[in-house]
């Protein structure tokens, strides 16, 4: 059977109350995520975010927190769950789309923050280089891309876990005009050349 990504999925990675706030899904370690992408993206924009892409957004749980911090925010999101754009579509300004459809769609202009997160390591080769390109053209400032590889002791959902190298994705990320800044962060190719040496991980 395929893995399904419905309300049971999400019941059981993001709100068993097992998993308590400091847990995968917890509260308080999303919070800590989004601060820390927010800062590195008005630090290299110099300016507050106005707008945020999320590809792989689930049922979007990044949205409220993001738009806590910065309420005038722009959110949009994009999943291949149909579950979660059915339920949370409308008031979460979440959207119908597989990763390898950003080959050619592009919905927005380029975000001053793009999100994937706990995305790409599920991915097969073929539909991950299919929509890497597109992730590229719609970063106007910073990537959160929150990818884990077989050197990394992952914890939580293991079902179609690719156990790829980190170099893998670091190739890949490279080629498409992406700068390493560490954290899972990652400066777009619109902000090339804007750095101080030491402010990239290359």
């Amino acid at each position: 059977m395929s893995k399904q990504y419905d309300r049971d999925y999400f019941q059981r990675w993001y709100r068993d109350p097992a998993l308590k706030d400091e847990a995968i899904g917890g509260a308080a370690r999303l919070a800590r995520k989004v601060a820390l992408a927010v800062a590195a993206a008005e630090y290299h924009l110099e300016r507050p975010i106005r707008s945020v892409l999320d590809i792989g957004c689930g049922e979007g749980p990044w949205r409220a927190p993001l738009l806590k911090l910065r309420p005038r925010a722009q959110y949009l999101g994009f999943d291949a769950s149909q579950y979660a754009v059915a339920r949370f579509g409308r008031t979460r300004n979440l959207h119908l789309a597989r990763f390898g459809d950003f080959e050619f769609l592009r919905p927005c202009a380029p975000a001053d923050l793009l999100i994937c997160s706990d995305v790409m390591h599920y991915l097969d080769t073929r539909e991950l280089d299919r929509g890497l390109s597109g992730l590229a053209d719609l970063c106007g400032g910073v990537a959160f891309l929150e990818t884990f590889t077989r050197e990394d002791g992952i914890e939580g959902d293991t079902d179609g876990f690719k156990r790829r190298p980190a170099k893998f994705y670091r190739e890949r990320f490279a080629a498409h005009g992406l700068q390493a800044l560490g954290s899972h962060l990652w400066l777009g190719p619109a902000l090339d050349g804007g750095t101080a040496a030491l402010e990239t991980a290359g």
